[in-house]
C-alpha cells in the first residue's frame, strides 16, 4: 500500500510518500480501506517530536479516518465486510490505504454521511462534544466563548455550543474567519487583532464574563480570558495552537470563583467507553438533524500530504482539511 512514512523525527517537509506492507487484522480487529484522513493540528506536533505521545520509526502521522471494512480479523463480530465506518486510532497510522484497527476504535456511519465528512467528524468534534458535555457542563443559556472559533475544532465547538442552547462569541483573528463562524451559528464574533479580548468579552456579557471558554488557541488569548470569566465558570485546556503554554495567576481562579479544567479527549475514549459511546450517538443524530456537520475547507492527495499538514498548522484552515488516499 502506498503511504506517507515519517522515517526520523524532523520537519513534516521530510515525510516520504512510499510503498509500506500491507497490515493484517489480528484478532478482534478489522482492516479499512481508507477513503478520507482527517487533518488535525497534531499531526504536525507528532512528526515534529513535540506530542505527548512518540512513536517508533517509521510510523504513519495521522489517526482520524473513514472507509469500508475489506477483512475481518479472527473474533471480529460486530462488523462486516463491506460496512462504512468511521474511526481513530492512537494519533499515528491513517496516512495510508489501509488500517488495521479493532473494533472498539470504529464506528458505522450515518448513510447519509459521505467519507469526507466521516473523516471530519471523529476528532476534532468529538473533542468539543467532550469538552463542552463532560469536562465544561455547559448549559442552555450560558455563555460560550470559542478561541479559534474558525479551526475544525473551533467550527465544532461553535455548532455543538447551539445544539446545547448556549450563547456562543466567536473569537478569531480576522472579520473574515467571524464571518465564517456566524454562518455556523456564532452569535457574536471578537476579532482580537483590532480588539481588547478581555474588555470586549465583559462588554458583550454586561460584565458578567464568559460561562465557559473552549481554549485550544492558549498564549495570549488564555492570558485574557483568564481574566474575563463570570463566577462559576469553566476554562477549558483544549490545545495550544498558539505555540505558547501560557501560565495562570492562580489567584484569579479563587477571587473570581471559576475553573480551569483540562480537556483530552483521547484519554477520556478509553477511560470512559460507555460515554464516549454515548456521545457519537450524540454526535450522529446531530448530524443527521443537520445541527453538526463537518465544514470541509480543503481536501488533499496523500501524495499531497504535507501540503495539508502545513495548510493546518499555517492556522489558515476554516473547518476540516481531508486527505483522499
Amino acid at each position: 500500500m502506498k503511504a506517507l512514512v515519517c522515517e526520523a523525527y524532523g520537519k513534516v517537509e521530510d515525510l516520504v510518500y512510499r510503498d509500506m506492507p500491507d497490515p493484517i487484522p489480528g484478532t478482534g480487529e478489522v482492516l479499512v480501506n481508507i477513503e478520507g484522513i482527517g487533518v488535525n493540528f497534531p499531526d504536525g506536533l507528532l512528526v515534529e517530536g513535540k506530542y505527548q505521545s512518540k512513536p517508533e520509526t517509521p510510523f504513519m502521522p495521522g489517526g482520524e479516518f473513514s472507509g469500508t471494512v475489506s477483512a475481518l480479523g479472527e473474533g471480529s463480530s460486530d462488523f462486516l465486510v463491506g460496512d462504512r465506518v468511521l474511526g481513530w486510532q492512537s494519533g499515528f497510522g491513517a496516512y495510508a490505504e489501509k488500517i488495521a484497527v479493532p473494533e472498539s476504535v470504529i464506528y458505522k456511519m450515518p448513510e447519509s454521511m459521505s467519507f469526507d465528512q466521516g473523516a471530519a467528524l471523529i476528532c476534532a468534534t468529538a473533542t468539543a462534544h467532550h469538552g463542552l458535555k463532560q469536562r465544561g457542563r455547559l448549559k442552555a443559556g450560558e455563555t460560550l466563548v470559542v478561541l479559534g472559533a474558525a479551526g475544525g475544532t473551533g467550527i465544532a465547538a461553535v455548532q455543538i455550543g447551539k445544539a446545547m442552547g448556549a450563547r456562543v462569541i466567536a473569537v478569531c483573528s480576522t472579520d473574515e474567519k467571524i464571518a465564517f463562524a456566524k454562518t455556523q451559528g456564532a452569535d457574536d464574533g471578537i476579532n482580537y487583532s483590532q480588539q481588547d479580548l478581555k474588555q470586549t468579552i465583559k462588554d458583550l456579557t454586561d460584565g458578567r464574563g464568559a460561562d465557559v471558554v473552549y481554549d485550544a488557541v492558549g498564549g495570549d488569548a488564555f492570558d485574557a480570558c483568564s481574566r474575563a470569566m463570570a463566577w462559576d465558570g469553566r476554562l477549558l485546556i483544549v490545545g495550544f495552537a498558539s505555540g505558547r503554554i501560557p501560565t495562570l495567576p492562580v489567584n484569579l481562579t479563587l477571587v473570581k470563583g471559576y475553573s480551569v479544567v483540562g480537556v483530552f479527549w483521547g484519554a477520556f475514549t478509553q477511560k470512559q467507553p460507555k460515554d464516549h459511546a454515548d456521545n457519537m450517538r450524540e454526535l450522529f443524530q446531530w448530524f443527521e438533524q443537520g445541527k453538526v456537520v463537518p465544514v470541509i475547507d480543503k481536501v488533499f492527495s496523500l501524495s499531497d500530504g504535507v501540503q495539508a499538514i502545513k495548510h493546518v498548522t499555517g492556522r489558515g484552515v476554516k473547518g476540516k482539511v481531508v486527505i483522499r488516499p
